[in-house]
């Protein structure tokens, strides 16, 4: 069955495109910009990174064509990822410390990413994903997103107390979609339904003389581990059913982005579109396969916990096929972008981000970079807990040495499985980073907006969803077409 849906994706490559007819008429040579994140995706879970089991031949092979990082990180969970991408800086000082109970909620006073770009002249759309407040108020079409198609809380049929949900009834398989302020019953795998609908998008915006931005942000492959049969069957007999299942999501991914892929260079927008390929946090399920060399996983301090694949290609605009070494995080991407955009720098920007611009990366991945101090917290810590958190899961790092929990300290250039404690020799490097870290915590302190605002007694879709629909509609036959 599996060579089957294989060759349904291959047979479909080579269809009309749906942007085949003509490239955006765009003149000043900015490109379109395509961000790709997948949710709970390691650094070990691809086969260009090393991974015995998954096959992801698409990926892969824009691995090859690519600048790669190989030294990027993220924070250690989803939502503050999210928070420190969308705006330059620390996910902290936008106020996001947890993944739920209201502390997900990016602080409404952050200038996004979507908004600047869009100030420049882009047309901007986000495809699956958000996770950075479901109220109203912070919806991505309040944070400079013109086309929203997205579902609730940090996945599919999540829901927990306060106002982080999505809507009722929801699951993997012909979700429920909030798209532009209406909720869509989709037909259709969701890593299916979010490609296809941001490649139709793209379709109707290349038709205009802006450039876009896209982010296509699916909840694959986190949990709950759920995807088209034929995937999860492709590897059964080689590893458990949760492993298979994840590394079936991951595959239906690949496939997807090779469809994606294909379309924009069929249609003559490859070369001027800037597409990015990352994921939001470190290794889950398939830790246990390959996780890059390096300890720990998704919500720990740890380089496993933070260390993310980021590929970038744009063929008018760097030469690909090189790694770079060099540490770089989530936090350098707003920057990038936005000088990619030729965005005009505003103080506004100027005090908020935090983050470099890669663009002498991309164009010479060899060349120099000033020694740089990175913070991870992994936060989630109890209601009222924030000083007790202090000092437990976080780290603070430059290019060689990482710092843990305050006390333990490693040398990655050396040990970057960060198995050995070279506190003892030392001292001045503990010494150096606690002072960095220090001075951070200090600075997030009046940041932390969420750490106590009351919690709705309702989740936010949940209420939308009746307002549409009524409150005796059935969550799935409601929105049937």
């Amino acid at each position: 069955m599996f060579f089957l849906v294989r060759w349904i994706f291959i047979l479909a490559a080579l269809a009309p495109s749906p942007l085949a007819a003509s490239a955006s008429t765009v003149k000043d040579g900015r490109p379109n910009i395509i961000l790709v994140m997948t949710d709970d995706q390691g650094y070990g879970d691809l086969g260009s990174t090393g991974n015995p089991i998954v096959k992801t031949p698409h990926i892969d092979a824009f691995h090859a064509a690519s600048v790669r990082f190989t030294d990027f990180h993220a924070s250690p969970t989803c939502a503050p990822t999210r928070a420190a991408l969308m705006s330059g800086r620390h996910e902290f000082k936008n106020g996001v410390t947890h993944t739920i109970h209201e502390r997900e909620r990016m602080s409404l006073d952050t200038l996004t990413l979507a908004q600047i770009l869009k100030r420049a002249g882009y047309t901007t759309g986000i495809f699956g994903k958000w996770h950075l407040g479901d109220e109203r108020a912070y919806q991505p079409d309040r944070r400079g997103f013109d086309e929203v198609f997205i579902h609730g809380a940090g996945g599919i049929g999540q829901s927990y107390a306060g106002s982080c949900g999505d809507a009722p009834g929801n699951r993997y398989f012909d979700p429920i979609i909030l798209h532009n302020g209406k909720f869509e019953r989709t037909t259709g795998y969701c890593t299916d339904v979010f490609f296809g609908k941001a490649i139709d998008w793209i379709d109707r915006s290349r038709q205009t003389s802006k450039p876009f931005f896209a982010m296509i942000t699916p909840n694959a492959p986190h949990a709950p581990l759920d995807c088209p049969p034929e995937y999860a069957a492709r590897h059964a007999s080689q590893v458990t059913g949760n492993e298979a299942k994840f590394f079936g999501m991951i595959e239906n991914i690949d496939d997807n982005f090779g469809r994606l892929l294909q379309a924009l260079d069929r249609s003559g927008l490859g070369r001027n579109t800037l597409v990015i390929f990352m994921t939001d946090n470190g290794g889950t399920v398939g830790v246990g396969r390959n996780n890059g060399g390096r300890r720990g996983a998704k919500a720990t301090p740890y380089q496993g916990g933070t260390r993310v694949p980021s590929f970038w290609r744009w063929p008018n605009g760097f030469k690909g096929g090189a790694d770079c070494p060099r540490l770089a995080a989530h936090v350098d991407i707003f920057p990038t972008l936005a000088e990619i955009a030729r965005v005009k720098e505003s103080s506004r920007v100027r005090e908020q981000v935090e983050g470099r611009s890669l663009l002498p990366l991309l164009k010479n991945p060899g060349g120099e970079w000033p020694d740089r101090t990175l913070i991870t917290h992994v936060g989630r810590w109890e209601r009222g807990q924030v000083s007790q958190a202090k000092f437990k899961n976080c780290s603070v790092r430059d290019s060689r040495f990482s710092l843990v929990n305050n006390t333990a300290l490693y040398d990655l250039s050396r040990d970057p499985l960060e198995s050995q404690d070279v506190a003892v020799e030392y001292p001045d490097v503990v010494g150096r980073l606690r002072q960095a870290y220090e001075r951070w915590w200090e600075d997030v302190q009046p940041r932390l907006v969420n750490e106590n605002v009351p919690i709705p007694k309702e989740n936010a879709f949940r209420a939308r969803f009746r307002r549409q629909f009524g409150a005796s509609a059935l969550p799935l036959e409601a929105t049937k077409p």
